[in-house]
C-alpha cells in the first residue's frame, strides 16, 4: 500500500475543452478550480491543467512527452478504450499490441487532448515489465512508430 500520490501539471488553451476531454471523456473528477486552472482526478492521482496564453511547439510524434496510465487490469484497459471511442476522443494512436511475444508486450493506445498534450493507456501482459524485465533494453518504440 502507497501512501503518497502522483502529480502531473501539464498547459492547456482552453478549461472548457479540457473539462470536456478530461470529465465528459475520460470520467475524471473534478477537484478545485479558477480561471486559470483545474485539479483533476485520473484513477486517483492529482493532475492540474494550467491555462497559457501560448501553446508550447507540437512535437513530432509520442516522445518526449506523453502522460497516462498503465493497468494492471486488461479488462479496465479495454474498458477506457471503449469509452474514449464511444465518447469521439481523438485516438493520436488506435490500441494495438506492442512487443508481441516478448516479456514487454503490452496493450496500448494514445489520446490526444484538445490542447494537443499526449495521453498513453497501457497494460503489459507480463506485470514484471513495468518496472522489471531490465534484460530488455528497449524502452519505447523504434522511430517508425514515433509519429
Amino acid at each position: 500500500m502507497t501512501t503518497s500520490l502522483f502529480h502531473l501539471a501539464f498547459p492547456i488553451h482552453d478549461i472548457d475543452a479540457a473539462l470536456r476531454f478530461y470529465v465528459d471523456g475520460l470520467g475524471c473528477t473534478v477537484g478545485r478550480q479558477s480561471k486559470q486552472a483545474v485539479t483533476l482526478g485520473l484513477a486517483g492521482h492529482q493532475l492540474v491543467a494550467h491555462l497559457v496564453q501560448d501553446q508550447p511547439p507540437k512535437q513530432k510524434g509520442i516522445y518526449p512527452s506523453h502522460f497516462g496510465l498503465v493497468f494492471l487490469s486488461l479488462e479496465e484497459w479495454q474498458d477506457l478504450a471503449d469509452r474514449a471511442q464511444a465518447q469521439d476522443l481523438t485516438f493520436y494512436q488506435q490500441p494495438r499490441v506492442r512487443f508481441p511475444g516478448t516479456r514487454i508486450e503490452h496493450r496500448t493506445f494514445f489520446l490526444k487532448d484538445p490542447s494537443h498534450n499526449l495521453l498513453e493507456f497501457k497494460h503489459y501482459t507480463h506485470e514484471s515489465a513495468i518496472f522489471g524485465e531490465q534484460d530488455h533494453g528497449q524502452v519505447g518504440d523504434s522511430s517508425e512508430y514515433a509519429e
